[in-house]
Order: structure tokens, then C-alpha cells, then sequence
């Protein structure tokens, strides 16, 4: 099933993945205000949408994002007002991928810079092709890209988080793979086969299972060791409890396919 919620995000689902693609390459599918709002809607609505189970972030054209829409902000220059609901909302989004209950893929076909590269790193996964390029350019602007900082420090080290923040420079889809930032890196021509397999391979696991996941991952990174640890041993335990989990252990030992309820 193929839908449209608005002209600037395409939205898609086949087979329990929802595709939403930015779709405004003219202006190389900038985070402007309107393209966080519908972002935002969508990714609310998903959130509880039992018939998608992954979700891939796509873009059309030759650019991935561009990162904020350069030419809103310098309209809107003085208004500290508009500044703070734009910053406000892009992290809103950022932390709705990180907190949506589903796992979310990027993929990346183009050049992905400043809070475009924010958003390549606040998803879970990142699939990038081999032409595929990335930076934090602020500080050539003399802006330095301190939300897109947020994310980036959180998937990379900080020696390369820094250097790619103070120097500014594009990286090649290999070094991004090196240093985390993607988790592989294919032919731009197997790009979309490529994201399909890891989508699919996903999709095909208990969806109650892969939100408890996501969640006690993304809590558990933030504590100290011996408090992870307490907390995911209290996780497991209750995971044990659901319906999905004796199905899993029984299918597995009877060497049967598992048949999943999600619950």
C-alpha cells in the first residue's frame, strides 16, 4: 500500500516496513520547519501502527538532507522565538526515531551534512551507498552544529565526533562506516536490495520483543555498569513472561518455524 501524507514526505509500507522518504530535492530535503512537522506526524502515528513493524528513512533525489533549510533561517534571522521552536522541533524528531517502539534504518543515497547527518545518526541503523557522503559543516558557516553534535558524540567516538565538528569536512561512506557512523556500506546500485534483506530480516523477528529491545538498549546505555546490569536482568526476566518468548523457546527446541503474536 502506497499513500502520500504530504508532497514534501512519501510514505509507503510493504510487507511491515514503512518507507518514509523526503521528497523536496529541489531543496535537497532540508529539515525546514514543515519538513519536521510532517516527519513528526508521521512518525507519531507509527508509533502505534501494528502493520508496520521497521521502518526506513529514504530520500529522493541526489542528496539525502541538507540539514536545515539555510534559507528559512536566514529569513527568520533576529527571531530568537522562531530559532528555539526550529532547534525544538528538530530534536523532538531526532528523539522520537530513538524512542519510537520499532527499529528505523537509514538509508543513505547522496550527501548527508549537518542535522542531515544528525539524522543518519539518531536512527538505529544506517545503510549507506558507496558515493554517499557526510558532514557537520556548521562551523565553516560560523555556525557550529551543536544538536547535530548530540547524536553524532552518541554513535562515534569523541576524537572523531570532534574532528568531523571542527573541521567541517565531508567524509567518504567508508571512513563513516569505520568510525560507526553506518553500520555497511554497498554499490549504490545494491543500495535498495541491500536495506530490503536487512529490513526484511528484522521484520520477520516478534515485534513486542524488538521494542523491548530497543528500549532497555538505548536506557541501559546511559547507566552506570552495575545499574545496567540490574536493569536488564529485570528486563529479561520479564520478557520471559510474554507469549512471544515461550513460542520462541518452543519453536526453537522443536526446530519449527516461531509464530509470532507480538505480544
Amino acid at each position: 500500500m502506497t499513500s502520500e501524507s504530504d508532497s514534501l514526505l512519501l510514505v509507503d509500507n510493504l510487507d511491515g516496513v514503512t518507507t518514509l522518504t523526503l521528497n523536496n530535492p529541489a531543496g535537497r530535503n532540508s529539515l525546514s520547519m514543515a519538513m519536521l512537522q510532517a516527519l513528526h506526524d508521521q512518525l507519531v502515528g507509527l508509533a502505534d501502527d501494528a502493520a508496520t513493524r521497521v521502518v526506513v528513512l529514504a530520500a529522493s533525489g541526489k542528496v539525502f538532507c541538507a540539514g536545515h533549510d539555510l534559507k528559512e533561517v536566514q529569513g527568520q534571522l533576529g527571531s530568537t522565538p522562531f530559532m528555539l521552536s526550529l532547534f525544538e522541533l528538530c530534536s523532538k524528531v531526532m528523539q522520537q526515531i530513538v524512542n519510537l517502539p520499532k527499529p528505523v534504518i537509514a538509508r543513505v543515497d547522496g550527501v548527508a551534512t549537518a542535522a542531515g547527518c544528525q539524522l543518519v545518526a539518531s536512527c538505529d541503523l544506517a545503510v549507506a551507498g558507496e558515493t554517499a557522503r557526510f558532514a557537520t559543516p556548521g562551523v565553516n558557516i560560523g555556525l557550529f552544529c551543536s544538536t547535530p553534535m548530540v547524536a553524532l558524540s552518541r554513535n562515534v567516538s569523541p576524537k572523531h565526533a570532534m574532528e568531523m565538528l571542527l573541521t567541517g569536512e565531508m567524509i567518504s561512506a567508508a571512513r563513516a562506516e569505520q568510525i560507526g557512523l553506518v553500520n555497511r556500506v554497498v554499490a549504490d546500485s545494491e543500495l535498495d536490495n541491500a536495506v530490503a534483506q536487512l529490513a526484511g530480516t528484522i521484520a520477520g523477528k516478534s515485534g513486542h520483543t524488538l521494542k523491548i529491545g530497543k528500549q532497555a538498549f538505548y536506557r541501559q546505555l546511559e547507566m552506570p555498569l552495575h545499574e545496567a546490569y540490574a536493569f536488564t536482568s529485570q528486563v529479561m526476566a520479564t520478557n520471559l513472561e510474554a507469549e512471544d518468548a515461550e513460542e520462541g523457546i518452543c519453536a526453537f527446541l522443536a526446530k519449527r518455524p516461531a509464530k509470532w503474536q507480538d505480544r
